[in-house]
């Protein structure tokens, strides 16, 4: 199938190519963002700017509900709304650049690697995943503040409340649990270094389980978009209709049970495997505060209280461990430590006391500090 075919499957309609001098411009702003934002991460600037210069970049048209930017692996391009005014194109090309500078092909130009993203024979793993983390970095590139948001029922705080916003909190999630360092550079060198280390901590299953998660997401937001279209070109109310509205309601409550379902399994899996690690006191408190500061980066709803569950039950077996510790350890760091962390034990008591005063609200407040 041609470039142009396949454009045309995906509803794109070129209408012009950017010239060499606009191209040059974004790539070199880019280039400079990219290493200015990422300092550590082995990025040559001039390198880059090269590499990026070379993309061709179009206007064109697009179908409702497609992003405005989109990056085509086949002929190297990135395809803009027409809609997008020549200032915004910059920022709109960020997510779509470090696509182009993710991707591993073969020597027919098969696409078999994109960052987080593996490309087989028959399915794509991690596409959900991929995009969320390209998507986190480039509103860390822009500089996008945060700010709540709500989706689906769900409701949670966000750098990315247009884009991906429900994959990039679960995401986030991840970033905060075993470093936003190690997320990024796997994404943008293609390796699996982040998941290694993340399915190290957890298990395989459990990583395979959270990337499907993220991939589901992500498919039944686009069918909801399909759906949508299809409603808008409809020319009547008709039980076809109906049947596409119904299918819509059916599909938001399921991305809202399995953004729930993984955030759970996320907490469940690393703070459990994390407990088992505990060997001194200080590795309590810094347990405590990393599960205490997740609250940051949930997502909530009416009726969720797992997290709040889940807290409480944890600090009744740190407490148990702490105790543990303190009267039967032949740890020999632990003595220095006891009389500085004697206060411990009271104070499990006046968390729970805290979080069971206030067991209806599921998201503690954020301004919080112990």
């Amino acid at each position: 199938m041609s470039i142009k075919s396949d454009l045309k499957k995906d509803g794109i309609e070129v209408i012009e190519k950017l010239d060499t001098l606009k191209i040059n411009s974004i790539a070199k702003n880019i280039a400079s963002k990219l290493c200015e934002t990422f300092p550590n991460y082995g990025l040559n600037e001039n390198e880059l700017f090269i590499k990026l210069s070379r993309l061709d970049m179009y206007k064109a048209k697009m179908p409702d509900g497609m992003a405005e930017a989109n990056y085509f692996y086949k002929n190297s391009s990135i395809y803009f709304n027409e809609h997008i005014p020549d200032d915004d194109m910059e920022e709109f090309a960020v997510h779509e650049c470090i696509h182009y500078l993710q991707e591993v092909k073969d020597k027919k130009n098969y696409l078999l690697k994109m960052g987080l993203c593996d490309y087989t024979e028959f399915k794509i793993y991690g596409l959900g995943l991929n995009e969320a983390s390209v998507q986190l970095m480039s509103s860390k590139i822009i500089g996008i503040p945060k700010e709540y948001v709500k989706y689906f029922g769900i409701t949670f705080e966000t750098t990315s409340p247009s884009y991906y916003p429900l994959e990039c909190c679960l995401v986030n999630q991840l970033a905060y649990l075993v470093g936003e360092d190690i997320l990024f550079k796997s994404t943008l060198n293609s390796n699996d270094d982040f998941k290694f280390l993340f399915a190290d901590i957890t298990s395989k299953k459990t990583f395979m389980t959270i990337q499907n998660a993220i991939d589901d997401i992500l498919f039944a937001e686009e069918d909801i978009i399909k759906l949508n279209n299809k409603i808008i070109n409809s020319d009547s109310q008709t039980k076809k209709v109906d049947d596409m509205v119904k299918k819509i309601d059916e599909l938001k409550n399921e991305i809202k049970l399995t953004f729930l379902r993984t955030q759970n399994l996320i907490i469940s899996s690393y703070f459990d495997s994390m407990f088992d690690k505990i060997s001194n006191l200080e590795e309590i408190e810094s347990y405590r505060k990393k599960l205490y500061s997740f609250k940051n980066y949930l997502g909530y709803c009416d009726g969720y209280t797992f997290f709040n569950d889940y807290y409480i039950q944890k600090m009744d077996l740190l407490e148990e461990k702490y105790n543990a510790l303190e009267n039967g350890t032949d740890i020999p760091s632990l003595n220095l430590i006891i009389k500085k962390e004697s206060k411990i034990s009271s104070f499990f008591k006046y968390l729970k006391r805290l979080i069971l005063g206030n067991k209806s609200n599921n998201v503690y407040n954020k301004n919080d500090e112990f």
